[in-house]
């Protein structure tokens, strides 16, 4: 009997010594998976080249894929994306098996890669624009139609983190992982995911919307840690209304967001939301 290769979990189990004030007791812990993800992209015409790697925690990996493209404006909305899949080459270790996705469109990217991703690039888990050839570059944002639907009010947005946090299973299991989610104006989640990096939450968002057919765009993106520029600049490709987040924008964050019509908020709890555009 062949022993086909396992797809990594979301979590690892690990032996560690805690050690407190009353002595030191020895247990089994939950930590954060994080592995590379190497997203590879061809379209007719073009063989699958690698555009990107990037540290993640496993799961969800096509919508990683998908979302990733959208943000990065090789594609828009729910277009072009043909098929998504784990990486059958030969040449792959079974350890790489499930650590490499190839996108493949069914019409060319809207640029060719090749000319702002090299195909060497990576990114860490708290990569945003690490692949940018230029701050010029990384400030040109391809926005998706912007949102013009009902926007939430303070009151709802105060209450989101909440509704946020209660759906972040492997932060429950292992407090080592970032979440981001997407709601109606009402409040309603329609989609929450985790990833140890706060970037690749944002593109499993947008990455699930578009493998299920459905528009990215939507009235709020909540993600639970601070708003950095990267993070707008996601949501502005997505289309969505409105950015609210746990933590603070920076001040990069704040410019592109009043540029570009994006309502922002920061500091968002249930006391309290600082809007800033």
């Amino acid at each position: 009997m062949i022993d086909r290769p396992r797809r990594p979990g979301p979590t690892v189990r690990a032996k560690v010594r805690e050690l407190t004030e009353a002595g030191e007791r020895r247990h089994e812990d939950r930590l954060a998976t994080e592995e590379p993800l190497e997203i590879r992209l061809a379209w007719p015409g073009s063989p699958a080249r690698r555009v990107w790697v990037t540290m993640r925690t496993p799961g969800h990996d096509f919508e990683l894929a998908a979302g990733w493209l959208v943000h990065e404006g090789l594609v828009r909305g729910t277009g072009h994306v043909a098929s998504v899949a784990y990486c059958t080459d030969t040449d792959l270790s079974p350890e790489q098996e499930f650590n490499v996705v190839t996108v493949t469109l069914d019409a060319p990217p809207l640029f060719d890669p090749g000319h702002r991703h090299d195909t060497l690039g990576s990114g860490s888990s708290a990569c945003g624009v690490c692949g940018k050839d230029s701050v010029a570059s990384a400030l040109t944002v391809s926005a998706a139609a912007h949102w013009t639907g009902d926007l939430p009010q303070p009151d709802v947005v105060r209450r989101l983190p909440d509704v946020l946090r209660e759906q972040q299973r492997v932060f429950d299991r292992t407090g080592g992982v970032h979440a981001a989610g997407l709601f109606t104006a009402a409040g309603e989640p329609l989609v929450v995911r985790e990833d140890v990096g706060r970037h690749n939450a944002v593109d499993k968002v947008t990455g699930a919307r578009v493998l299920a057919g459905d528009p990215p765009a939507e009235a709020v993106m909540v993600v639970s840690g601070r708003a950095g520029f990267e993070l707008v600049q996601k949501a502005l490709a997505a289309g969505v209304g409105a950015l609210a987040a746990v933590g603070a924008p920076t001040s990069l964050s704040a410019k592109l967001a009043g540029e570009a019509g994006l309502v922002l908020y920061g500091f968002t709890s249930a006391r309290r939301c600082v809007r800033y555009t």
